[in-house]
């Protein structure tokens, strides 16, 4: 059996694109010398309630199930961070700006195109250089400017976190009447000043100059790290050097707004000087219709809104549905690419729709049915319930699927016989963990943060790859998740008795609404603006959240788009399939290396066709587990599980040819697993199937979620265009739902 390595927590300091339809856009006249002058700062909302039709739906029939409740022993407080007001709703445990709510709270955030750091009662910021090599790319946080008040507290409290949503977060020090709007992709950082309060700018470089416009509204500050800032206030203020790194005011009350010059270019001060009167204080992501995921922000101030869009939201910018307009000439740099101006109050992003089946979509021709059903009457007659000896939630989660996959198969080829067996199977594996029976391990409830733990993780965080510290959620779940859809479809009886735990397994990273008695946080894993999933958990990490395998996040809501398809929930189904599709998107923008792509510097691309982790602020060609020079692994973590969904994952022919070829010398290495094999020849077989299959049926292992059944089943359903299929392809659609 294939087996990950024991993670070791570590800290690291760590195309062109079709453009959306521009609309007309005229600029508005030039912006008054100050804004309106803004109210003292009041608490801003939590939340604006979503449609609520796309929320993920408790059984009607009965109450949303809970497992057992208990008292971590390894999770960390969240009092010291979140007022009391947040503390009785679910808290985010994956976030873009976890490091704010973990231990000291003093770890950078990268909010695009800032890293914030909080520290002191003071912000700092930075816009990031870059670093790379052929192994991993990262971006420096250097603290180019400091923001704090001028009088420093006698006893300075830590930040409070007084608010949170989608796209944005406000960060309040009460000892230094500073506010923080800090929103995704703002070219500004928004600071809310109250009480008449003097500030402090520092900074670790030289200042060269720090000259005002006629209004003292605009400062413009240059550093001998050649960098221009642009300081916007809604009301004049006198700003005046002191020394060579530190700028004072006076008593000031109302909007202080911070940008870089990108470049130090001028030809970019103009639309900032037009666009600083209005500022965003939250964003939020709404699923407004099938296959579409739309922005909206509040926003006040004078004018309209501008923010920064990566290339990922450029590529799913819809023009008929998003009144906006593309900046083509206004970028920022980033880790994840350019960061591109957009101007408009709401964006609507469109992905490509995948298609959510049980099986595979071309189907398997009849001539390989024997072959495909010799290895699953061989695989399901070795399975068996009591000589499994793991108990971990990842590894049982992985068999339980792989059991599933079996059934799956059978009906495709129209070989039912085998289904009494696997149902037993999934009964025997799945039914103790959802009743609490099961020995040595389990699901508990932890209502301090909100979400499922297990037995394990309550009292080690290492147990179960962090589980109980909110790590890999979505990859554990996802296996359950899985395997209870396929037990559902094939056992309507089983499916009935066991949906509402089947459903509190889906709630705890599929939760989509937003309401105050929900029993888990919106989304666990999904960062809204990246559009794609985060695996790190409550751990705090200099580079931020980071994620290994996209694959098994697609699994995640791929799996739970068929439990809505086992229990006929279309908007399960559409939430599940809309995020699938996101996360490929993602996986294939950053993780997939393109030959001569310009996504990553020359050198990092040419060695590299799949990055091992990608972090908020770096990029790592090493796994967890394994060393960059593990190519296999590489290419294994980011294809498993197998399934129907991989056909759209790795539906680039061209890069599948690239990646394979990339990755077959290293199967030469000694001590290369079959299992990692097994998945190299699987991509193979896209482009090569004979071939594939040669090396397919000389393997003498596979990995523990995998099995020769699963494995020839992929090659022979690699269908040529307009080929006859055969019965088992007509089950295949006939049992979308019973």
């Amino acid at each position: 059996m294939l087996k990950k390595v024991r993670r070791k927590i570590k800290t690291l300091i760590t195309k062109s694109f079709k453009k959306p339809k521009k609309n007309p856009y005229k600029p508005p006249p030039p912006p008054p010398s100050s804004f309106p002058s803004p109210p003292p700062p009041e608490e801003e909302p939590q939340t604006m309630s979503p449609p609520p039709q796309q929320t993920l739906r408790p059984p009607a029939t009965a109450g949303p199930f809970l497992f057992p409740q208990t008292q971590s022993t390894v999770l960390p407080d969240p009092s010291n961070f979140f007022p009391p007001k947040l503390l009785s709703s679910p808290l985010p445990t994956n976030s873009f700006f976890q490091n704010f709510a973990l231990k000291n709270g003093d770890q950078p955030e990268y909010f695009h195109p800032y890293a914030v750091k909080s520290s002191s009662a003071s912000l700092t910021i930075c816009y990031p250089s870059r670093f790379s090599t052929s192994a991993f790319i990262y971006q420096v946080f250097v603290a180019d400017l400091a923001i704090s008040a001028a009088q420093k507290p006698d006893s300075p409290q830590p930040h409070k976190i007084s608010s949170f949503n989608d796209l944005s977060i406000t960060l309040d020090f009460p000892s230094s009447n500073l506010r923080f709007f800090l929103v995704r992709g703002n070219p500004f950082i928004t600071c809310s000043v109250s009480n008449s309060t003097s500030l402090s700018i520092s900074t670790i470089h030289a200042i060269l100059s720090c000259e005002s416009n006629g209004s003292r509204t605009k400062y413009t500050i240059k550093l001998n790290s050649n960098q221009t800032w642009l300081v916007y206030t809604s009301s004049p203020i006198d700003l005046t050097t002191s020394g060579l790194s530190l700028i004072t005011s006076n008593g000031f009350s109302g909007i202080v707004r911070i940008a870089i010059l990108p470049d130090s270019d001028p030809k970019f001060e103009a639309s900032l000087d037009r666009f600083s009167s209005c500022y965003p204080v939250s964003g939020e992501a709404v699923f407004t219709k099938p296959f579409v995921l739309e922005y909206r922000w509040e926003k006040k101030g004078w004018g309209d809104l501008l923010m920064l869009a990566h290339p990922l939201h450029l590529q799913l910018l819809s023009g008929e549905d998003s009144h906006v307009t593309v900046l083509e000439d206004f970028k920022f740099k980033s880790i994840d690419g350019d960061l591109v101006g957009v101007v408009g109050d709401s964006w609507a992003l469109k992905p490509d729709p995948v298609s959510i089946t049980w099986h595979s979509s071309q189907g398997v021709r009849e001539h390989s049915y024997e072959e495909i059903v010799s290895a699953l009457v061989k695989d399901v007659g070795d399975l068996n319930s009591s000589g499994i000896a793991t108990t971990s939630s990842y590894f049982y989660g992985k068999l339980i699927a792989r059991a599933a996959r079996l059934a799956l198969i059978a009906e495709e080829v129209a070989y039912l016989d085998v289904i009494p067996a696997i149902r037993k199977f999934l009964k025997e594996t799945i039914e103790p963990w959802l009743d609490g029976t099961f020995p040595g391990n389990g699901f508990l409830y932890d209502k301090i943060w909100g979400g499922i733990v297990t037995k394990q993780g309550a009292t080690d965080s290492g147990a179960d790859f962090g589980f109980g510290v909110y790590n890999d959620h979505h990859y554990h779940l996802g296996y359950f998740v899985y395997g209870i859809s396929v037990l559902a479809k094939i056992d309507p009886a089983w499916g009935m008795k066991y949906r509402a735990k089947a459903y509190s397994l889906a709630f705890d990273y599929m939760t989509v609404g937003r309401r105050s008695h929900s029993h888990y946080p919106r989304l666990r894993c999904f960062d809204f603006y990246k559009l794609h999933s985060w695996a790190g958990g409550l751990t705090e990490f200099a580079d931020g959240r980071n994620q290994e395998s996209t694959s098994e996040a697609v699994n995640a809501y791929y799996s739970a788009a068929l439990l809505g398809l086992a229990y006929g929930d279309t908007h399960l189904v559409a939430t599940g399939s809309l995020l699938a599709a996101l996360e490929i998107q993602a996986a294939q923008m950053w993780w997939h290396v393109k030959e001569g792509g310009d996504m990553y510097e020359e050198d990092f691309t040419r060695e590299n066709r799949v990055v091992g982790v990608v972090w908020n602020n770096k990029r790592d060609s090493g796994l967890w587990f394994a060393p960059p020079e593990w190519k296999e692994c590489r290419l294994g973590i980011q294809l498993l599980p197998l399934l129907p969904i991989t056909e759209a994952l790795f539906s680039d022919v061209g890069f599948v040819k690239d990646l394979v070829k990339w990755t077959l010398p290293a199967l030469s290495r000694e001590g290369v697993g079959e299992g990692w094999k097994g998945f190299v020849y699987s991509l193979e077989g896209i482009y090569d199937k004979e071939h594939a299959l040669g090396k397919i049926r000389n393997l003498n292992g596979y990995d523990d979620g995998n099995s020769l059944t699963n494995l020839l089943w992929w090659i022979h359903s690699r269908g040529e265009a307009g080929a006859e299929f055969g019965l088992g392809h007509n089950v295949c659609w006939s049992r979308h739902y019973h």
